[in-house]
């Protein structure tokens, strides 16, 4: 039996504020294989994280199979929005959440990760933002728009950029996505729908421009839905959970474990010639071209003569 093995690989995780999210599974399912985990929390909820940390507040998610702590060899800050300080505005860098920390563009992240750890193993991208994400698209400011692809797709290649060279040869990097990249999801707005299409695009082309330069591969799950910190701010999510678990076709509820686990096998030495691929763990639901609990499916059809 193939058994997931990690032990000595480095993992820079980009994403995690809270435990219940996919970026805390995956980095769970990192753990238990082995892997030091090094991660990034956006800037202006750091010192939340880090306090309900220190307090105890996650045992419980940090509980491994062999009943230790998931450990974390260091946290950073992080804003995906900017790629170096001088991208950064004033009233960002004056901002009461920004004013007391450092270092906290993607260069400078890589740059600092580089300084403490030397080089890494894996990389992965477990963020997106989208500040009209409850806008339809026809009301999306061009603002709007370009602030969710930034966030959640440039991003990803930002740090494949910056990151990249401070990866081991065959190491492999992660990022997330949605169905609504290529099926319309109605109230999943604000330009998350395009940025996710772009992300899935980028993941291909990164495959190829990454792959011949570092020798890492690249992959991309394509996840259903989950009821964590992001997703809520969708204001739709229980009734999406609900829609999935009646119309895919395994009938189940979706767990973050799942997803952790897809990834670390697409992390691992095992998935060494996998790349450029978006892997749906959705319970199917991506397969499906009819909803089953539709009106229309209850209606009795004519009689024939």
């Amino acid at each position: 039996m193939f058994r997931i093995q990690l032990k000595g690989k480095k993992a820079f995780i980009a994403g995690i504020g809270d435990d219940n999210g996919y970026g805390w599974a995956i980095a769970k399912a990192l753990a238990e294989a082995g892997c030091e985990l090094i991660i990034g929390t956006w800037a202006p909820i750091l010192g939340i994280f880090t306090t309900s940390l220190k307090n105890g507040k996650f045992d419980e998610s940090r509980e491994l199979s062999d009943h230790s702590l998931m450990k974390f060899a260091k946290i950073y800050p992080i804003d995906a929005m900017f790629d170096k300080m001088e991208d950064v505005p004033l009233e960002v860098r004056d901002n009461k959440r920004y004013a007391a920390l450092q270092g906290y563009t993607i260069s400078e992240v890589a740059e600092q990760v580089e300084k403490d750890f030397g080089k890494i193993d894996i990389l992965v991208h477990a963020l997106a933002n989208a500040p009209e994400v409850t806008k339809p698209l026809l009301e999306t400011s061009r603002q709007g728009y370009l602030a969710a692809l930034s966030s959640s797709s440039y991003s990803f290649v930002s740090l494949v950029k910056h990151f990249g060279p401070i990866m081991n040869p065959e190491g492999s990097v992660l990022t997330l996505s949605y169905i609504a990249s290529e099926k319309v999801v109605p109230k999943y707005g604000g330009g998350m729908s395009s940025a996710k299409a772009a992300l899935e695009s980028d993941v291909r082309t990164l495959a190829f421009e990454a792959g011949r330069k570092w020798n890492i591969r690249v992959n991309c799950i394509s996840a259903g839905p989950l009821r964590s910190r992001a997703a809520r701010a969708i204001g739709m999510i229980d009734s999406m959970i609900l829609y999935s678990k009646n119309n895919s076709p395994l009938s189940k509820d979706l767990t973050a474990d799942e997803i952790g686990s897809a990834s670390a096998f697409l992390l691992s030495s095992l998935a060494s010639a996998i790349t450029g691929v978006t892997l749906y763990v959705d319970n199917g639901l991506h397969a499906m071209g009819l909803a089953l609990d539709s009106e229309a499916l209850q209606k009795k059809e004519p009689a024939t003569v």
